[in-house]
């Protein structure tokens, strides 16, 4: 052995210790996530599965109603500016291209750039459906003189009256028409706005509107209930609502059916009510727990009915003639006394959340936007409500807004439109 081997089997050693160190640094770069894909940047677009999912325009009944309820919703009051019935039945038809478009997506079409953009543009050069359903809703007060739509008015549309809990703001109620926009974003009910706006600019005037949301709740376990969305007073809203996917509960609860007392062109619509509900919610955060169970009928935590263990257990008032577990005067117990005579005021309730930024005295202004589907707007929710008015719970509420609607039949195919059953059924009659 020459005196540089030693020297050389050294330098050997170290240059391999070097290799595998690089090699298991390579090794530990691959398996780090953080080193796989680079963190999002601040400005990132949120990522969605979602957007494109979609509804079908088309169907006997309008979609948003018996509708899965998505994460965002908005209701848009309208005054309709038609002089005629030509102008109105060009609202319902550009309504119809416009809504058939937007529940569907696609590209935006490209025109000569000196010229107005035909689409906002906040959704991008194609439009994504994003499980967007838009309602039409048809107020008392289209049915006046100017389009002789009187004779064709239905039963039980009438214009909303305060009740004695309420403050309603009259900038806040009624309209000709509503809109109720639902998504999984509220960007996708604002570009449907405006395009519905853009479009119709000489036909609508947005008389008001409210927005809101649904907080996304985690997936529910195999063989646990899905649980009901929680309310900005920290209970669970939408608990005992109807089957939805019950056909005949909703033939029977929420649409008009044909063969009724109501207008033949009427049968497969629904009668839509709309509550703008201010929650007085510093006053509920500072009432004691057992209070709050007391005053709702509920437990805070679970959603389930006092001495019950699951949301979805129902109540058995039988057995408390007295109040002694659910308080006779408890918010459930009232709307839904769970008598024979009481399942004919059942109602679909289909509610959102709202937050309107802060009153002049510094108080939140949220609460909850309450829409209602039925086909009977008497026995349902007016009937519900005349038995909550003086409940404890008016100490924490105040509606101040809202309107009842009649909403539209379904389009059944291309030749059809929205409204065309209405108009159909008002045509002036020609002399022979």
């Amino acid at each position: 052995m020459n005196d540089s081997e030693p020297l050389n089997l050294q330098r050997r050693r170290v240059l391999m210790g070097m290799g595998a160190a690089g090699v298991a640094l390579a090794g530990s770069a691959l398996s780090c996530p953080a080193m796989a894909a680079a963190p999002a940047q601040v400005t990132e677009a949120p990522s969605s599965e979602k957007t494109e999912d979609r509804h079908d325009f088309h169907g006997v009944h309008q979609a948003g109603i018996v509708t899965p309820r998505p994460a965002s919703g908005m209701l848009v009051s309208f005054d309709v500016l038609a002089s005629d019935r030509e102008d109105l039945e060009r609202l319902f038809r550009t309504l119809n291209e416009r809504i058939a478009f937007l529940m569907k997506g696609g590209p935006v079409a490209q025109i000569d750039p000196k010229l107005p953009p035909p689409d906002s543009g906040i959704l991008g050069p194609n439009v994504t459906p994003d499980n967007l359903t838009i309602t039409v809703s048809v107020g008392e007060s289209l049915f006046d003189e100017r389009f002789g739509l009187a004779d064709a008015k239905p039963k039980r549309l009438i214009r909303m009256v305060g009740f004695p809990n309420d403050a309603l703001d009259a900038d806040c109620c009624h309209g000709d028409l509503s809109l109720q926009f639902c998504s999984n974003t509220t960007d996708t009910n604002i570009h449907a706005l405006r395009d519905i706006v853009k479009n119709l600019p000489d036909l609508l005037l947005v008389r008001w509107k409210q927005e809101g949301s649904v907080p996304p709740q985690a997936p529910a376990k195999p063989g646990v209930p899905a649980q009901s969305a929680r309310n900005f007073l920290g209970f669970r809203d939408g608990s005992a609502n109807p089957n939805s996917n019950d056909d005949k509960a909703m033939d029977s609860i929420v649409w008009v059916q044909p063969g009724s007392d109501e207008p033949a062109w009427a049968a497969h619509g629904s009668y839509q009510a709309v509550r703008i509900i201010r929650n007085f919610v510093e006053r509920w955060d500072r009432t004691p727990l057992q209070e709050q169970e007391s005053i709702i009928g509920r437990v805070k935590t679970t959603g389930a009915p006092m001495g019950a263990q699951r949301e979805s257990e129902v109540p058995d008032y039988h057995k408390d003639p007295e109040g002694k577990l659910t308080k006779l005067d408890a918010h459930i117990r009232l709307a839904n006394p769970r008598t024979a005579a009481s399942q004919a005021n059942l109602i679909l309730r289909r509610p959102f959340n709202y937050s309107n930024g802060v009153n002049k005295n510094g108080q939140l202004d949220m609460g909850l936007l309450f829409i209602c589907y039925q086909a009977d707007l008497e026995k349902g929710f007016i009937t519900v409500q005349n038995r909550l008015n003086g409940e404890p719970l008016e100490e924490y509420l105040k509606p101040v807004g809202g309107g009842y609607f009649f909403t539209l039949p379904g389009v059944t195919g291309d030749k059809d439109f929205i409204g065309r059953s209405l108009l159909n059924a008002t045509q002036p009659k020609t002399s022979a």
